[in-house]
């Protein structure tokens, strides 16, 4: 009887891994489909990075309903910056017919579509001509848990800390500033930095900025950085910092796009 018990859970576990082996090797095929699909109307040059979140994927497949996609691609070439980084996350995505590997056509139904545009600290400080520029969020607020950051872990959009070199202004040595960031011009894609003041103390560059230098160095971390568009033209709703980048991020819900979207610019 024992031995009758034992060879059936093993035949149980059998199965069972092989239906999980089965339903993992299925994800990642639909994933691979999906990056070239992306990459293929976009004209990039690589394939992004596809997740379809979610157990089990066959369920969702056969549904043709996907819980939640993420897609991400670094080093996108951007006729203003030079490179930038585009995410999307997908939430509840409704195939709307189409087949469950998602082909160049699909017109996806998305219960909510969260789109990031994300420009790191090198190529900020190239289009700024602050060549050692480093991006940080803003200092924590003591009275605020969460440091002042949205859900996807972007700070907010006043106190900045630029950190760099303002060699454009006459100054040879690093300084840290407190910047603003807001969006304006059409389809609010132009992120607008605003420096505010000079940063000293623990945590910054801690260089003091002589009183006659102070206008030059201020309006050196001041620009305008026009062409950031969303992933699927989602419109933005916070800008600020992550890690050391700069992201635009924007939300929305109830919309139907085809992934050929996913670059704008």
């Amino acid at each position: 009887m024992r031995r009758l018990v034992i060879g059936f859970v093993a035949a149980v576990m059998t199965l069972v891994v092989g239906a999980v082996s089965a339903d993992f090797g299925a994800a990642i095929y639909a994933e691979y489909r999906w990056a070239r699909t992306v990459r293929t109307a976009n004209d990039l040059g690589f394939d992004p990075w596809v997740s379809i979140l979610g157990f089990p994927f066959t369920t969702q497949a056969r549904n043709h309903r996907y819980r939640e996609v993420e897609i991400r691609a670094g080093g996108v070439a951007h006729p203003v910056t030079g490179r930038v980084s585009l995410e999307s996350t997908l939430h509840a995505v409704d195939l709307n017919g189409s087949s469950w590997l998602v082909g160049p056509d699909a017109k996806l139904q998305v219960g909510e579509l969260e789109s990031r545009i994300i420009v790191d600290s090198t190529h900020a400080g190239r289009f700024m001509g602050i060549k050692d520029l480093l991006v940080e969020a803003p200092p924590k607020d003591p009275n605020n848990a969460i440091g002042g950051k949205t859900e996807s872990g972007i700070s907010d959009n006043h106190g900045v800390v630029f950190t760099g070199t303002p060699s454009s202004a006459g100054f040879d040595k690093k300084v840290s500033v407190s910047v603003d960031l807001s969006l304006t011009g059409e389809n609010n894609s132009t992120l607008v930095v605003t420096a505010t003041g000079i940063l000293t103390g623990a945590g910054t560059a801690d260089q003091a900025v002589p009183d006659d230098q102070r206008a030059a160095v201020i309006a050196a971390f001041s620009t305008r950085i026009p062409g950031l568009k969303l992933p699927f033209g989602v419109a933005p709703t916070s800008e600020g910092a992550r890690g050391s980048d700069v992201i635009i991020e924007g939300i929305t819900t109830g919309v139907t796009i085809a992934l050929n979207g996913f670059r704008q610019s």
